[in-house]
C-alpha cells in the first residue's frame, strides 16, 4: 500500500470514496439509524480539511434490474449535510455526463453524493468498464466501505486497478482490519473467542481457523446443543443440526489436541415454547427432558464464562448466548456483554462482530465500553474464516495488471 490516509494531501483532488451509507429508511425515507453515516464522517472530513473535494459513492437496498427511487442515495444527502454541516450535492446518476458535471464543479472542500451504484447491475457483476467509468470521478481513491469488503464489486475491488499507486483505507477500514489483526494474530494472550448463534453449519468455518489462532472458545447459544447432542447428552426439543454432529466431535477431537479450551455452557435457562410466555426453569444442558428447549445459558454458565474472559487478554465476540429479543432469554447475552466491557476497562482489547453481537451491545447501551465494535456483518465473518477480502486485497495488492 503506498499511502495511509493521514500521511496523504488531498488538496484539489477529486477523492473518490467508496462508503457504507445503506442505511434503513422508514416509509418517509427518514433515517431510523445513522450509525454507517457516522462511522465514514471521520474520513470524509479528514478529505474536506485537507481541501480536497469529495465524492462519495455507495450503495442502498436491493434495486431489481434499475432505478427505484425508494432506493435512491438522494433521501440521505439531507441527513448527510447536517451531519457534515456543509451542503451535499447530488448527481443523478454514478456515472457519465450527470456525475461529471456535478463532481467537475466541486470547489476545494465541498461533497457530493452519487446516485446508488446498484441502480447498474454491471456493479454487482464486477464489471471492469463500468469500474473504469466510476473511476473518471476521482483522482485518488478511498475504500471505507469494510461492510461490502467482502464482495468483489466494481466500486470495491475492481475500481482499484485504475488508482495504481492513489488508493487508500478510510479510517473505517484502517480500523476495521486492525481490530481483526490484532485478534487473529494477537500477541497479547490468552486470546479468547466467544461464538454463539443458532447453528454449527454458519459458524463451522470460524471454530476452525480460530482453533490456529485462540487459546480458549466459549460456545453459546442454539450451536452449544449440537455440540451436547454430540457427546451424548439429551437436549430435549433444542435447536440441533443433527447432520453436524460428526463434524461437532471432530472439532472437539482437534481443539483438544492443539490445546485449546473449548467451554460449553454447564447449565441452560430451559422453556417448554418458543416465546416470552413460556414456562422457564434451569437444567443441566446434557440434560434437558423432552418437551423443553434450551433458550439462553445457565447462571453456573454465565460465571464459568465470566471468569474465562476476566483472564483474557484478547477477547472477540461473535454471536448472542441466547434469544435476546425475549426478555426472558436475554440475561446470558447480558452478562457476557457486562463481562466484555468489564475485561476491557481492566486493559484487555475486545473486538464485538456480527449481525446479532452488535445489535445486542448497542440495545444494552455497552458499545462505547469495548474496544472496538465492527461495522460490518458478512465482511467480518469472512475475515474470521480467514478469507483474503477483495475489497481489502485489492488496496493492499501493488499495481494490478
Amino acid at each position: 500500500m503506498a499511502y495511509q490516509i493521514d500521511n496523504y494531501n488531498f488538496k484539489g483532488k477529486r477523492t473518490l470514496i467508496r462508503v457504507d451509507f445503506n442505511v434503513p429508511l422508514d416509509a418517509e425515507f427518514n433515517i431510523t439509524d445513522d450509525t454507517r453515516i457516522k462511522a465514514a464522517l471521520k474520513t470524509i472530513r479528514k478529505v474536506m480539511s485537507d481541501g480536497g473535494k469529495v465524492v462519495l459513492m455507495s450503495h442502498l437496498g436491493r434495486p431489481k434490474g434499475g432505478p427505484e427511487d425508494k432506493y435512491s442515495l438522494r433521501h440521505i444527502v439531507k441527513h448527510t449535510s447536517a451531519l457534515l454541516g456543509k451542503e451535499v450535492r447530488f448527481a443523478s446518476d454514478c456515472i457519465g455526463q450527470q456525475a461529471s458535471d456535478v463532481v467537475n464543479s466541486l470547489q476545494d472542500g465541498e461533497v457530493a453524493i452519487l446516485e446508488n451504484l446498484r441502480f447498474h447491475k454491471e456493479e454487482e457483476g464486477g464489471d471492469e468498464f463500468f469500474a473504469g467509468q466510476l473511476a473518471e470521478n476521482g483522482d485518488v481513491y478511498i475504500n471505507d466501505a469494510f461492510g461490502t469488503a467482502h464482495r468483489a464489486h466494481a466500486s470495491t475491488a475492481v475500481i482499484a486497478r485504475f488508482f495504481p499507486t492513489d488508493k487508500l483505507f478510510g479510517y473505517l477500514m484502517e480500523d476495521e482490519v486492525q481490530s481483526i489483526d490484532r485478534v487473529l494474530n494477537s500477541t497479547a494472550k490468552p486470546v479468547t473467542a466467544i461464538i454463539g448463534g443458532s447453528k454449527v453449519s454458519s459458524k463451522i468455518s470460524i471454530l476452525e481457523n480460530l482453533l490456529e489462532r485462540v487459546d480458549n472458545i466459549i460456545i453459546g447459544g442454539g450451536m452449544a446443543y449440537t455440540f451436547f447432542k454430540a457427546l451424548g447428552g439429551v437436549v430435549g426439543n433444542s435447536l440441533i443440526e443433527d447432520d453436524k454432529l460428526e463434524m461437532a466431535k471432530d472439532l472437539l477431537s482437534k481443539a483438544k489436541s492443539k490445546g485449546v479450551n473449548i467451554y460449553l455452557p454447564e447449565d441452560s435457562v430451559i422453556a417448554d415454547k418458543f416465546a416470552n410466555d413460556a414456562t422457564v426453569t434451569t437444567s443441566e444442558s446434557r440434560g434437558i427432558p423432552s418437551g423443553w428447549m434450551g433458550l439462553d445459558i445457565g447462571k453456573k454458565s454465565i460465571a464459568d464464562f465470566r471468569q474465562v474472559i476476566l483472564s483474557s487478554k484478547t477477547i472477540l465476540w461473535n454471536g448472542p448466548m441466547g434469544v435476546f429479543e425475549m426478555e426472558k432469554f436475554a440475561t446470558g447475552t447480558i452478562e457476557i456483554a457486562k463481562a466484555l466491557a468489564e475485561a476491557t476497562s481492566n486493559g484487555s482489547f475486545t473486538l464485538v462482530g456480527g449481525g446479532d453481537s452488535v445489535a445486542a451491545i448497542n440495545q444494552f447501551g455497552l458499545a462505547d465500553r469495548v474496544s472496538y465494535v465492527s461495522t460490518g456483518g458478512g465482511a467480518m465473518l469472512e475475515a474470521l474464516e480467514g478469507i483474503d477480502l477483495p475489497g481489502i486485497a485489492a488496496i493492499k495488492s501493488p499495481v494490478m495488471n
